[in-house]
């Protein structure tokens, strides 16, 4: 049986594909919150210091990454018992919980309400990798056909971008329909417990409905920790895959933090910028199709170099503009969107192919335990993103409901700016290296049909 021939066996039809796609949707109503609306609610709403609330984003992140490594540890070892779905139908009612009491202000003290923070930072990270570890890797399990797969990924940034549209535009609005100002504690709240209820009804849905296949290989031996290590590290296209995406994780973590502080501070009009992160999320939900249709025609690493290329002229466009108001970095911020979400269609495209290729290379299978450890890198990154920024706000004078001198915001557009443009360089240069390209999975998994035939 030829590659294309066990490729084809084993495709599901769009229902099922939409179905598990739709989980997304749940984990970025929840996700993208913490990357528009967290930090400036920390500072602006909360009243912390930046570089407090740097310190406390960063910490969580960190933490947030260890907990994906025990989740994604845990899960490996339980997977072939109960499967990823249980994970995710157990974990989906505390998380929403959670999730609202990252936005809940008591009225206490800096000091006690910087504990605060960082304690409910740690409950909700530690949830949500619970749910989303399993979830992710679930796409192992739904097939192993790379073509299914890239669907998935782009039906998964589908819903990921809608969430998003959804939290920047009905974040600050939400508030406005009870009576509540748009940046008070209480509408941050109210915006915190409706997403709750609509991510926690669709992941008990996903959780109930999603079909799990368990492959061969996972029902076999049960292989220890260390062997697992080092068959990932060892597995050059995992390895490749996630060192380029923590320069993009930095990055981007960099310029979508700064869009709420660079319209309020140097445009003057805050409003504007929540505009623009919705104009970003919408631009996502556009884009992803295209992503979809092009990695038809080129393959999936290949989509890679050229966001890559898009992003770059954007910044370069932008950069030679010396300054621009609020339509041209609209403008700007939706062409970096393009660049964005194509790398994190790769990005996940590409990731259970790893599996594939390091089950092919070693003789071992490791899946709950790759995406657990491709989360604690990402986590990581973002948490020295959200750290550097605290720090190089700090460093160029950043004071929150001030107005900002004007070498503090050149300083705030040179962070926005540069720092993506050489996390995209550097993504680049480091995907040269993976080996997985156009093809390469369908032989493998090929291969491994025919070894499993034979044994």
């Amino acid at each position: 049986m030829d590659a294309d021939k066990v490729q084809e066996s084993n495709r599901l039809g769009w229902g099922r594909l939409t179905l598990f796609a739709s989980g997304d949707f749940a984990c970025n109503l929840y996700w993208q919150s913490l990357i528009f609306y967290l930090f400036f609610f920390y500072t602006e709403t909360l009243g912390l210091p930046a570089a407090t609330a740097g310190l406390v984003y960063m910490i969580g992140s960190f933490w947030d990454g260890l907990a994906d490594l025990a989740v994604g540890l845990r899960a490996e070892r339980s997977g072939a018992q109960g499967g990823y779905r249980r994970f995710v139908g157990r974990g989906a009612v505390p998380l929403g919980l959670a999730f609202i009491l990252l936005y809940f202000a008591p009225p206490f003290g800096l000091a006690a309400l910087t504990v605060f923070a960082l304690a409910v930072h740690f409950l909700f990270r530690t949830l949500y990798a619970t749910v989303n570890v399993p979830y992710s890797a679930l796409t192992t399990r739904i097939s192993d056909n790379s073509r299914d797969r890239a669907t998935i990924s782009g039906l998964r940034m589908l819903f990921g971008t809608a969430a998003a549209g959804a939290v920047a535009l009905f974040t600050p609005r939400i508030g406005l329909l009870f009576g509540q100002a748009s940046e008070s504690t209480g509408s941050f709240l109210t915006a915190a417990i409706i997403f709750a209820l609509a991510a926690t009804a669709i992941l008990l849905m996903v959780a109930a409905k999603t079909p799990e296949r368990l492959p061969v290989a996972t029902t076999q031996t049960r292989h220890s920790l260390a062997v697992c290590a080092r068959v990932l590290l060892r597995n050059r296209a995992f390895v490749t895959l996630n060192l380029a995406m923590v320069a993009i994780v930095i990055g981007v973590t960099i310029l979508t933090k700064s869009v709420l502080y660079y319209f309020t501070y140097s445009i003057g009009d805050t409003a504007a910028g929540s505009a623009a992160l919705a104009l970003m999320a919408v631009a996502g939900t556009a884009f992803v199709p295209l992503w979809m249709v092009v990695e038809r025609r080129i393959g999936t690493r290949a989509i890679w170099f050229v966001s890559t290329a898009v992003a770059l002229s954007a910044i370069g466009a932008y950069t030679a503009l010396r300054g621009g108001g609020a339509i041209a970095t609209q403008a700007f911020l939706v062409a970096m969107q393009a660049g964005v979400v194509g790398v994190n269609f790769a990005f996940w495209a590409i990731l259970p192919d790893t599996v594939e290729y390091g089950e092919h290379r070693q003789g071992v299978r490791v899946e709950a335990m790759a995406f657990g450890v491709a989360a604690l890198i990402q986590k990581l990154a973002l948490g020295l993103a959200a750290g550097l920024m605290g720090l190089i706000y700090s460093a160029v004078g950043y004071v929150a409901h001030a107005d900002q001198t004007a070498e503090t915001l050149a300083g705030m557009r040179w962070s926005m700016l540069l720092i993506p443009a050489i996390g995209f360089i550097l993504s680049a240069l480091v995907m040269i290296a993976n080996p997985l390209r156009r093809g390469t999975h369908a032989a493998i998994v090929a291969d491994l049909a025919r070894s499993r035939e034979v044994g």
